[in-house]
């Protein structure tokens, strides 16, 4: 085996750890969250540093760093609002949600600048992105400030789940049938590719 580099994480820059971080911690599932500021516009925005967190209660967490010092449109209406929604990001609407990664203007609504079709909440403000299979409506339950202070990991308790039969049978989601997308290092998405197939070594959670 050939010789590893050493990177010391105390004499990186900001963009260098970052850098690091999206090559060596990928696929990652991608958030793509909708959110209302108090003049009802909508914002939708994708996140790649998330995971769910829980599951008694389902709780999902996801981190967005400031930009330029402020926060980003999602997180403060996060914070203001308390509720957010998380829409599952797939091939088919891959293209929508990556123009949504764009710098817009703070109050400008990505979901009217694309023309996104958008489906009313049913448990919180924050509307459903309707080329989504899958929609997770959230409140937010607690914000932890990480670091230097240029991250916030925002964690949400999932109040309600709204799924379509074309990827969920009453029971599970079809992963297959979803093709989510991921995110990678640098400009690049990846979809399933290859899937294998083991048995469970270890009981769910009850």
């Amino acid at each position: 085996m050939s010789e590893y580099i050493t990177v010391e994480a105390a004499a990186l820059s900001t963009p260098e750890a970052y850098r690091l971080l999206i090559g060596c911690v990928t696929p990652r599932p991608i958030a793509w969250i909708t959110t209302v500021d108090a003049a009802g516009a909508v914002n939708a925005a994708p996140f790649s540093s998330f995971n769910y967190v829980a599951h008694s209660p389902p709780m999902l967490a996801v981190n967005i760093g400031t930009r330029d010092g402020a926060l980003k449109d999602t997180a403060r209406n996060i914070v203001a609002t308390g509720e957010f929604t998380v829409n599952a990001a797939t091939e088919a609407n891959m293209e929508l949600m990556h123009q949504c990664s764009a710098e817009y203007a703070p109050g400008e609504s990505e979901a009217a600048a694309l023309g996104i079709a958008l489906l009313p909440g049913v448990a919180v403000r924050a509307p459903r992105i309707a080329c989504s299979p899958i929609h997770m409506e959230c409140r937010l339950e607690r914000a932890v400030p990480l670091g230097r202070g240029l991250n916030t990991l925002y964690i949400g308790e999932i109040v309600a789940f709204h799924l379509s039969p074309d990827v969920y049978d009453g029971r599970q989601v079809d992963s297959v049938k979803l093709r989510p997308v991921a995110r990678l290092g640098g400009p690049y998405y990846a979809g399933l590719g290859e899937i294998f197939n083991r048995p469970a070594l270890a009981k769910p959670p009850k």
